[in-house]
This record gives C-alpha cells, sequence and structure tokens, in this order.
C-alpha cells in the first residue's frame, strides 16, 4: 500500500512554490520547523477539514494526498498574507482571541476552536455527517458575509490554501484536472460537455473557492 501523503516530488514541488511566493531559498523550508506549535490534534482536524473540501471521488481527496500539510507550510511562511497583523480592534471576539503577541493571526487555533464549536464538542469525535456539517456551516458562512467592512473570515484563506495544495500536487494538477505538456492549435471556441474538467495550465485557485 502506498503511504499516505505527499510524495517527494510533490513536496520539492511545493517548496519551489514557496520559494517563488514568499521570496526565500528552497533550502531553508523544512516542515519541522513549519510544525513547531502545531499539534497533532489540529493537524489531523485540517486533515479531515480538507477531505472534505476536495472528498475522494475517482481521484484520492486533499486529505489524501496531504494538502493539509501543504497548508501547514504555507501558513507558517505567511502565504497570502497569512501571517500579516490584524486590525485587532475591529476584529470580532471570535477572532481576537486566537491572536498571537505579534498581532497575527493563528489561524488553526482559530480553525480548532470553530470546528469543536460547530460540532458541539469533539470534533474528531463527532460522526461523519455532523463533522461535514460543521465545515459547511463555516464555509456558508464566511461566503455569504454581506458587510463588506466587516473583517473578512479566515476561512477564506485556509480554503484557497486547500485549493492551492490539491490543484498544484501532481494528483490535482494531472489527474483531477486535464493537463497537456505542449499545447495544441489555438481554438477559440470549443464544445462544452457535462463533466468536462478543467485543464491545469488555465487555473487559479480563486475560481474554485
Amino acid at each position: 500500500m502506498a503511504e499516505k501523503g505527499w510524495t517527494r516530488r510533490e513536496t520539492l514541488g511545493g517548496a519551489a512554490l514557496f520559494a517563488l511566493a514568499v521570496g526565500i531559498p528552497v533550502a531553508a523550508i523544512r516542515m519541522d520547523d513549519a510544525a513547531e506549535g502545531v499539534t497533532d490534534r489540529q493537524r489531523l482536524m485540517l486533515r479531515h477539514v480538507a477531505q472534505t473540501v476536495i472528498p475522494r471521488t475517482a481521484t484520492p481527496g486533499a486529505g489524501d494526498i496531504g494538502a493539509h500539510d501543504f497548508v501547514i507550510l504555507g501558513l507558517a511562511h505567511g502565504l497570502d498574507g497569512t501571517r500579516a497583523p490584524a486590525a485587532g480592534a475591529a476584529l470580532p471576539a471570535t477572532m481576537a482571541r486566537h491572536l498571537r503577541q505579534d498581532g497575527t493571526l493563528d489561524y488553526l487555533d482559530w480553525l480548532e476552536w470553530q470546528l469543536d464549536s460547530r460540532a458541539q464538542g469533539d470534533f474528531l469525535a463527532a460522526t461523519p455527517a455532523r463533522r461535514q456539517a460543521a465545515v459547511g456551516a463555516i464555509d456558508a458562512e464566511a461566503f455569504a458575509q454581506a458587510d463588506r467592512d466587516a473583517p473578512e473570515s479566515p476561512w477564506k484563506k485556509l480554503k484557497a490554501l486547500i485549493l492551492t495544495a490539491y490543484y498544484t500536487s501532481e494528483t490535482g494538477g494531472s489527474r483531477e484536472l486535464q493537463y497537456e505538456l505542449v499545447p495544441g492549435k489555438w481554438e477559440p471556441d470549443l464544445p462544452f460537455v457535462p463533466g468536462s474538467r478543467a485543464w491545469s495550465s488555465d487555473w487559479t485557485a480563486v475560481e474554485f473557492s
């Protein structure tokens, strides 16, 4: 049985993405350093969440391929502004309680609290249906936010990182999406049939959120 999680190839590819996005040498990126302060419980919860966002179908789900580890790495290096100081005074209590001493938001601490609250107890001990409902409630609330002046839900960045992790992995980029190494001729108008997969060469994570 193949070991679950990212392959060495995918891990190195993820490191290269971070080097480009964050401007640090690939050699300086270590998962051990990124996971400092992240509990085993938070990592397992994040794996369940990733698998809920992109479940297993004909291809492995996001949790299956280790997207949660990519997210942990992304949070540690501030991908998508996740290490920027939050506007503390303007934050609701549900977010302010999860700020670090340097004013940045601890996304995993926030997510852990949210999941337990929505599951009305221990998220990991809840039934699969209740876990899915908890994640669904967080997602629905985040994307139904009407007040444009209100602080953005941390869930939006977490979900974007999960999607980025999945669709830049070998599984997401070449099996879930269509992939063609050498593009063919230019065709401006192509027929679309239900079930057609998107192309990995024409993608941004935002389109999937």
